[in-house]
């Protein structure tokens, strides 16, 4: 089926909700390592405690990307997941500052992580539904716009409750985590469903092109019993991932690496500011949470200049092409996470996010827009969320491994841990070369 065009608000309104899902998202990123710590977690301990979420969306991407290719009812396709991934995580932000032990934290990381991901993957697929082929890099461009203006929002939350509004960041009665940090979490809540809402209200969805088929497809499927479906769906991502396409296997292998990075910086990036710019001692001090606060604030500019530059990728990606494009964005992000074992001033690690901001809304569209094209129309769902498994594989590695690692080789010393972070996208930026020529475009 050819897509009619799409003027910018009405690809505005398609992405809006990936503006509330990154609040979300980001809030998990940049404070769940801090929150470990505030419950008790030693340094070693924390890639373990967010090793149930990622061993859970192994499963849960595919099925979910799998379940909206066969969906059709009121309201439409993928929508239905977008609204139930919205209404669960909601609840999960809203439960988790209210943790009083690491594993009820654990617990529910587990839970949001899960719900973020039945949003996230069909909103991929979403863009690839609506949008024809010559417009999907300014689709998935929008996306990282929207992205990185929910994650400035969502890192800069905490900063803005303590030096505009005056709360105390301090713990408070039995509250182990600041009060800052839990109002943080209720706004994201609102916003990530108001946001996915405004998407779903706004964006109706193409119906099946051969509707008689699909009704067929669903009878069928209505006289297996429950699981025999699922057993069906396993084997239709089993057979899936067999006949992956070429360029989605190149990508893989991007991919890893990329994620391996950007999970040494979530993870260590915000304690080490405190201890190696702020001068902390632990967790307890002052110090710490200046440091973790001002550590969202770095995040927050890197998701600036990810808003920013998301208006100059469609343009750099039709000089350079998509594949070039990625790798460059991959070097100077790699450049920042290497810098900042130089910077003692904190100020100036406004200036290795900038690299940082610049990656990362690459990494958000350049290899979507690249993998789009080469997907069959009837599997978009199913193969984005096997492409997700490639983000998931460097989260699960991070959890079972960094721990010794940190324990063992970098003696509990973050600031390596992030510095190891740029090598890593260093080594993704190289991969991106070695994408197959149809790529390129």
């Amino acid at each position: 089926m050819n897509r009619p065009r799409r003027n910018v608000w009405q690809i505005f309104n398609m992405s809006f909700g990936f503006f509330g899902i990154q609040i979300g998202w980001n809030l998990q990123m940049a404070n769940m390592s801090a929150i470990y710590e505030y419950l008790g977690a030693k340094a070693d301990q924390i890639p373990i405690l967010w090793l149930a979420a990622p061993l859970t969306g192994l499963l849960v991407q595919p099925l979910i990307g799998h379940a909206s290719d066969h969906t059709w009812g009121r309201l439409g396709r993928r929508r239905p997941y977008f609204l139930a991934g919205a209404i669960l995580s909601s609840i999960a932000l809203i439960l988790m500052p209210q943790s009083g032990a690491l594993w009820m934290a654990a617990g529910l990381l587990w839970v949001l992580d899960a719900s973020i991901n039945i949003s996230m993957e069909p909103f991929r697929a979403f863009v690839a539904d609506m949008l024809p082929d010559e417009q999907r890099t300014s689709g998935f461009a929008m996306q990282s716009l929207l992205i990185g203006l929910g994650a400035v929002l969502a890192n800069l939350l905490p900063w803005l409750l303590t030096n505009y509004f005056h709360l105390r960041t301090e713990s408070t009665g039995a509250h182990a985590i600041p009060l800052t940090v839990r109002l943080s979490f209720y706004i994201g809540a609102a916003a990530f469903l108001s946001a996915v809402l405004w998407t779903i209200f706004t964006t109706p969805e193409y119906p099946p092109e051969d509707m008689e088929a699909f009704r067929r497809q669903k009878a069928e499927a209505a006289r297996t019993g429950y699981f025999e479906r699922i057993a069906n769906s396993l084997a239709e991502i089993t057979t899936a991932m067999r006949q992956m396409p070429p360029v989605m296997r190149d990508l893989a292998l991007v991919q890893l690496p990329t994620w391996l990075g950007l999970f040494c910086m979530w993870l260590y990036f915000p304690v080490a500011v405190a201890h190696n710019v702020f001068g902390a001692v632990d967790q307890s001090s002052p110090q710490f949470t200046r440091g973790v606060e001002w550590a969202g604030l770095c995040f927050g500019m890197y998701s600036a200049v990810c808003f920013a530059f998301s208006f100059a990728l469609p343009t750099l990606a039709r000089v350079l092409g998509r594949r070039n494009t990625h790798s460059l964005c991959l070097a100077v992000g790699a450049a920042g996470l290497i810098s900042v074992a130089f910077i003692h001033q904190p100020a100036m690690l406004f200036l290795s996010m900038t690299g940082v901001g610049v990656a990362w809304a690459s990494i958000l569209s350049m290899p979507y827009a690249v993998l789009s094209a080469s997907l069959p129309q009837e599997r978009t769902g199913v193969y984005m969320g096997i492409f997700n498994f490639f983000i998931v594989l460097p989260e699960i590695v991070a959890s079972l491994c960094f721990g010794p690692v940190m324990s063992h080789l970098m003696h509990n010393n973050r600031m390596a841990a992030v510095v190891a972070g740029g090598f890593f996208l260093l080594l993704a930026a190289a991969m991106m070369q070695r994408v197959r020529s149809q790529a390129k475009a």
